[in-house]
Parts: structure tokens; C-alpha cells; sequence
């Protein structure tokens, strides 16, 4: 298992991708499944953990320098077992590019999660070396953009629902979680919360240039600590309190994310989302019974008023049902038994 460098396993706070390896490695571990993780150093992990950097390359985030180090040494490690009579069954890479291209070099299936959206250079990319690698997809809106590949299917992200609080009862306050970003809305969850006059906190990392531009400019401005709480990036225990505790969380996402991890966070608290339709939303909610899909910032006003139709105990149910570790460790296996039958050019 292939994470990327940026960040441990698991994170400590920000990190989508982390977690997703992070329970999929331990539910795989819980199974009785060997599993090597290649990941950093300071990661925490019940599988046997490699790496070549001790802490988290995070000041160097999407450099290639750092990736191409990791993902080689993680690809020459598993060349080495191979020569040595013990070769991986099969690696799960969900690194970005090199771990793909560099995979008709290792004698080991590979298969490969692609966890972003497809934008023109992924395109191009994945449709030059679509062959190289079982490719799968973190949602069905991911492979409208680009439905000439033969993907190997699609595996939704998953969180701890056990780990998580479940409030059938809640506090008075609205919600929005995640990386502070114009493409992220949060401004709009300002004025819609000041709107409908109920409190709002939010929640999450401001990086530096664009991000902290829009957050001095849109949302700074307004926060009073009454109405508006800005609470920045907060750790893992506060994160599932406040979604735990929240009346509604507010996701008025503005570019066609290929899933919201935070959704199903909050479902799995009991706590029902109000999200602007866009990318892989209506795959994950389902409208009138874990939340409310809206076309526009007008809607998400109005549908504050029907939160109190949301049942507390449906969001928890499905987030069990469909986005539990088990789940995705189920169809994950599948498509790791057809990748060791797959033939190797």
C-alpha cells in the first residue's frame, strides 16, 4: 500500500487520502491480511511500515522531488522482494503520477486509486497509460469526464463510523468543515447562516496566497465570535464533536469535487448535510433522508427550515451501510483478486 508523502498515516488533522489508507490498511490487518505500508516515518500503523522519509514532506507538498524518491524507493523495494522469492500479490498505489507510470516495471499488479478530479492533464495522462494499472475511482461522477477508460470499478471513500460520536440530539449551530477555499464556499455558509440568524462555526486550514486572500476578503470580516466562530484547523477529537454537535452541516461545494469525505463524517454523527448539487453529491446524499441537495445558495437557506425532518439515527445508518471500512475493504478485495488474474504485458 502506496500513500502519499505529505502527510502520516493517519493524519492529525488535515489529510483525506491519509485516512482512506489508513482504514483500509487496518481493516486489511484486522482480516489477517500481510500488508506492507509504504507511507512516512511518523506514521502509526498495525502493518508492517517502510518509508524514506521519517517525518511527513508536507512543507513540500506536490513537489516532484520528494514524490519521485518515495514512490521509487516503495517500487524498488517490491522489484527486490520479487527477486528475492517473496513478491507482493499486489501494490494499491494512490500516490498521483509516478506510482502509474512507473507500474509496468514491477512484477506485481498494480492497481491505482485515483482520488482527484480529471482535469485536461489527467486526461492526457491516464488515457496514455490507461493499461498500465487497474484503475478505480472514488466515484461514478469521476468516470463521466473520461468514460473511454475501462476502469476496474468504483470503491466510495470510507471513515471510522464506530469512532465517531453519534448526537441524536443537537446545539443550535450550523456547520462548515474543510480547507478555507473560494472553491469551497464557506462564504456562502456565512451569509446563509447570518441570513436564517443561527450561529455558524467554522472549521478548517487556510494555506497561504488565494486561500488566505479569500478568507481575509469573504469571510474574516464577519467573524464576530457569535454568529461567526472561526475556529481554523482543529485536531481530530474537536473535529468530531462539532459535527457531532451541529444542527446541520453546510457544504456549499462550487467545483465538481470527486467525493466530500467530510459528508459522510457528518452523517456518520447523525448529523444531516445541506449541499449544493455538484460533482459526486448526489451519489453520497440521499436527498430528503441524510440531507438536502440544493441547486443554489437560496435553497440551502430554505432547507433549514426542514432540517428537523432529517432522522439523526437514518444518517448514522447509512454511513454504516455504505461508507464503513468493511465496506471498502470488501471491494477493494474483489478487484485485488482480478488484478492478480490479470495478465502482465
Amino acid at each position: 500500500m502506496v500513500s502519499p508523502p505529505w502527510i502520516p498515516v493517519p493524519p492529525q488533522g488535515y489529510g483525506g487520502i491519509e485516512w482512506v489508507v489508513h482504514l483500509l490498511v487496518e481493516e486489511l490487518v484486522r482480516r489477517g491480511h500481510d500488508v506492507t505500508l509504504f507511507a512516512t516515518g511518523d506514521s502509526t500503523t498495525k502493518a508492517e511500515l517502510r518509508y524514506v522519509f521519517e517525518e511527513a514532506q508536507t512543507p513540500l507538498m506536490h513537489q516532484t522531488m520528494p514524490d519521485a524518491l518515495h514512490v521509487g524507493s516503495a517500487y524498488r523495494h517490491v522489484a527486490e522482494e520479487a527477486r528475492a522469492g517473496r513478491p507482493y500479490d499486489v501494490v494499491h498505489d494512490h500516490t498521483a503520477w509516478l506510482g502509474v507510470a512507473f507500474a509496468p516495471l514491477v512484477p506485481s499488479p498494480v492497481v491505482h486509486t485515483i482520488h482527484g478530479a480529471f482535469i485536461e492533464a489527467n486526461r492526457i495522462f491516464y488515457g496514455g497509460l490507461r493499461d498500465h494499472a487497474l484503475l478505480v475511482t472514488i466515484s461514478e461522477y469521476q468516470q463521466k469526464d473520461f468514460p473511454e477508460i475501462a476502469y476496474a470499478g468504483v470503491v466510495p471513500n470510507a471513515v471510522d463510523v464506530a469512532s465517531l460520536p453519534y448526537r441524536a440530539r443537537k446545539d443550535g449551530y450550523l456547520l462548515a468543515l474543510g480547507r478555507i477555499a473560494r472553491d469551497k464556499g464557506q462564504a456562502i455558509a456565512v451569509r446563509v447562516a447570518r441570513e436564517a440568524g443561527i450561529p455558524l462555526v467554522l472549521a478548517g486550514k487556510v494555506d497561504p496566497g488565494n486561500d488566505r486572500a479569500y478568507f481575509e476578503e469573504a469571510i474574516l470580516p464577519f467573524v464576530d465570535g457569535a454568529s461567526v466562530r472561526f475556529e481554523g484547523e482543529v485536531p481530530n477529537a474537536r473535529k468530531s464533536e462539532l459535527l457531532a454537535g451541529a444542527r446541520a452541516m453546510l457544504f456549499p461545494v462550487q467545483w465538481a469535487e470527486p467525493f466530500g469525505l467530510v459528508m459522510i463524517e457528518a452523517m456518520a454523527c447523525g448529523t444531516p448535510v445541506i449541499a449544493i448539487r455538484n460533482g459526486s453529491v448526489p451519489e453520497i446524499l440521499a436527498d430528503g433522508e441524510t440531507g438536502f441537495i440544493v441547486e443554489d445558495e437560496a435553497g440551502m437557506l430554505a432547507a433549514l427550515d426542514r432540517v428537523e425532518e432529517i432522522s439523526p439515527e437514518r444518517c448514522r445508518r447509512e454511513a454504516e451501510e455504505r461508507f464503513s471500512p468493511e465496506r471498502m475493504a470488501d471491494r477493494y478485495l474483489e478487484i485485488y483478486e482480478r488484478a492478480t488474474r490479470r495478465p502482465r504485458a
